[in-house]
């Protein structure tokens, strides 16, 4: 199948703490098509970030393999891995994690930045994902004079504007009050009709439920999977 956007087959993770053995994830296969909604859910201790983290090339397994968008990237180095990250992946983060300093167009560009991209471009590319987001009137107001709601939306158009293959949301309504969290998914919602692939983490049933797909994790393993 041609449409397998990630194929993770047998992954272990192991950590060690002290004389322990901690195994994270315990054996992990799955895949996940283009176009894919996914929730990956779980209690803490259920290897869930442990997942998220190789998900989205932050880490790598111990064992086994992770396919993505047809490269292997299970053993790849930091600098290789950090080259995926930047072409293949949108993060959204609880904490926004945007520079305090900086407007929200110069935010949403710092992908390109580390791209190379020319800045005539950036500057494009970037208000084109703040558009999206419906923020463009805003691209000039830095972090402190922004909503958490309007933050976490120039972080969602910062992982827009190098169009990913993935959206990997951490937890997106984290912050935010349930009005502005119902705000939030209702953009993922626009983005995943766009024909992006979105996978959030949460540990929150509501958020969860805005997903297609609910993948369920316990002990390192997977618990359930199926049609939401």
């Amino acid at each position: 199948m041609n449409d397998v956007l990630i194929a993770i087959n047998d992954l272990k993770k192991i950590y060690q703490v002290g004389t322990q053995e901690v195994r994270a994830l315990n054996g992990v296969s799955l895949t996940i098509s283009k176009n894919e909604y996914v929730a990956i859910m779980g209690p803490s201790g259920s290897g869930k970030s442990t997942l998220m983290n190789i998900l989205g090339c932050l880490d790598t397994p111990t064992s086994g393999n992770y396919i993505l968008n047809g490269t292997d990237v299970s053993h790849m180095d930091d600098d290789a891995l950090a080259e995926i990250r930047n072409k293949e992946i949108g993060f959204v983060f609880q904490s926004f994690n945007l520079l305090p300093r900086y407007s929200a167009l110069h935010n949403v560009g710092l992908p390109l930045i580390y791209a190379g991209v020319p800045k005539a471009e950036r500057e494009e590319r970037s208000l084109m994902a703040l558009r999206s987001v419906d923020l463009e009137n805003r691209m000039d107001h830095k972090p402190n004079e922004l909503s958490g709601g309007q933050r976490q939306r120039v972080a969602v158009a910062r992982a827009l504007v190098n169009n990913p293959s993935i959206i990997l949301a951490d937890e997106p309504t984290g912050n935010l009050d349930s009005r502005t969290s119902v705000d939030i998914m209702n953009v993922f919602e626009e983005i995943h009709g766009n024909g992006n692939t979105i996978i959030v983490v949460t540990h929150e049933e509501d958020i969860a439920r805005h997903a297609h797909r609910i993948i369920r994790l316990r002990d390192g393993l997977i618990e359930s999977d199926g049609d939401n």
